[in-house]
């Protein structure tokens, strides 16, 4: 349905064109393009005005008309779409809730069993039930217990020795 109003969208826009172009200006009347006698002949006794008026009016309604219907069903078509994908920011904006909340709380967990040691407990001895197996990879975003040693920096190079220098 979307498809045919569109074409017939365009067809409604050409036809209005050239109705409007072949009106010609105040005092010119159909004269201009086809003869004085001929324009009496072709559209009635009135002239060319008056048909070519209403045609005018005809198909501009007709446009506006097939306008309104294709903005309707633009939007009746979009509806959809847009509510699913709010639908998925929503979901994935909760899972961002949800990972910043795990986060905080393996922080948390992290902080407590780094007390419990530097008072002297060990982390068995601690309040913690909780509390993460010390074989467990590293949660993401955490830094490992003990960092690598840092690298050497390279030996600095002698300059060049310039020519002409003994």
């Amino acid at each position: 349905m979307f498809t045919v109003l569109t074409i017939l969208h365009v067809f409604i826009c050409l036809f209005l064109i050239l109705v409007v172009l072949l009106q010609a200006g105040k005092g010119g009347g159909m004269g201009i393009g086809f003869g004085s006698a001929t324009s009496q002949t072709v559209f009635g006794g009135s002239g060319a005005g008056n048909f070519l008026s209403r045609m005018t009016a005809v198909v501009a309604t007709l446009f506006i008309v097939n306008s309104l219907a294709l903005a309707y069903l633009s939007t009746q078509r979009d509806s959809p779409r847009l509510r699913a994908i709010a639908a998925e920011k929503q979901k994935a904006q909760e899972a961002d809730e949800a990972a910043k909340e795990k986060l905080l709380k393996d922080v948390e967990k992290a902080k407590s069993s780094a007390a419990s040691e530097a008072a002297g407990n060990t982390p068995a001895e601690s309040n913690e039930a909780t509390s993460a197996p010390a074989s467990e990879a590293p949660v993401e975003g955490q830094a490992p217990a003990e960092p690598p040693a840092p690298a050497e920096p390279p030996a600095p190079e002698a300059p060049p020795a310039e020519p002409g220098s003994k």
